[in-house]
């Protein structure tokens, strides 16, 4: 999802965060990219549908497209995932294209169920079951860690979280607010010192709670956040951004990164379904 000179950006192949520094890429694009090429999977992006799909099939076996939540997609997928957020009950219908990737999909996941309530995690899998009665489904959990634990404890901690899912994804604080909020001496409220476009960001948004979203659609907004991050006093900062905030910015405060994963949380297991799919495209093996 490229912003700027789409020409230009028609189609993207990015193996390193070189690749995406020469690219100029935005937070947000950085935020979808950087896990993958952590990982060590290369990323194709742009608006040329065709030419994506047909760049990376000249050097993989599989093409995993994630749209997240954005879209729905472009080629018709062998197996479709669906996430399930049950810390937003209601969105799996009042949102598009959520709705349609829920009737299209194979599968559907409930994430955090290490986070949100037993009463919650029903209640998604009951709006599940009112769309698609006999779509299989999920449980899964999204532990997350902090890179030094340490660092935080008894601190004053400003907590920068994914912009997207703290902005218009509706979300009051993400995976950085629950990682410190029990270690932390005090989570430092970034609202008041906010500069003036951090400041019209939560003005747009105000369910946000005291976090700070990690905006940063150009460069005088990523400058913005730079400046509201350094002008707190807090001691630490916990960035939950899947990016590393700290290579795109100057941040004159120590930085630990808080990271979220998958893991299953009961029967039937992710794990199941993927090695099944493989199997039935000719692959083999177990998804690991």
């Amino acid at each position: 999802m490229p912003y700027g000179d789409l020409e230009r950006q028609a189609v993207q192949r990015f193996a390193a965060p070189a690749d995406l520094a020469a690219a100029d890429c935005t937070i947000e694009e950085r935020e979808e990219y950087e896990p993958h090429l952590a990982a060590g999977h290369p990323v194709f992006a742009g608006v040329d549908y065709a030419r994506i799909v047909a760049a990376p099939e000249a050097e993989a076996q599989v093409i995993l497209w994630e749209g997240g939540n954005n879209d729905f997609p472009f080629v018709r997928p062998d197996l479709l995932l669906v996430l399930v957020d049950p810390l937003r009950p209601g969105h799996e219908t009042s949102h598009h294209p959520g709705e349609v990737v829920l009737r299209m999909a194979d599968v559907a996941i409930i994430a955090k169920c290490d986070t949100a309530t037993p009463e919650a995690v029903d209640q998604a899998e009951a709006a599940v079951a009112a769309v698609r009665l006999d779509l299989p489904v999920v449980r899964g959990a999204s532990p997350v860690t902090l890179d030094d634990p340490g660092m935080v404890e008894g601190r004053r901690v400003l907590v920068v979280e994914d912009g997207p899912t703290i902005t218009h994804g509706g979300m009051a604080f993400g995976a950085g607010f629950v990682a410190v909020r029990d270690r932390a001496a005090e989570i430092v409220d970034p609202r008041p010192g906010a500069t003036t476009e951090i400041a019209a960001v939560y003005r747009r948004y105000p369910h946000i709670g005291p976090v700070l979203p990690a905006v940063g659609y150009g460069p005088a907004q990523r400058r913005e956040l730079e400046r509201t991050i350094n002008q707190s006093d807090a001691e630490v900062v916990v960035a939950a951004t899947p990016i590393d905030l700290a290579a795109v910015l100057k941040i004159d405060t120590p930085v630990v990164r808080a990271r979220y994963d998958y893991a299953d949380a009961g029967e039937p297991r992710l794990e199941g379904f993927v090695d099944a799919f493989l199997e039935r495209v000719g692959l083999g093996g177990r998804s690991g």
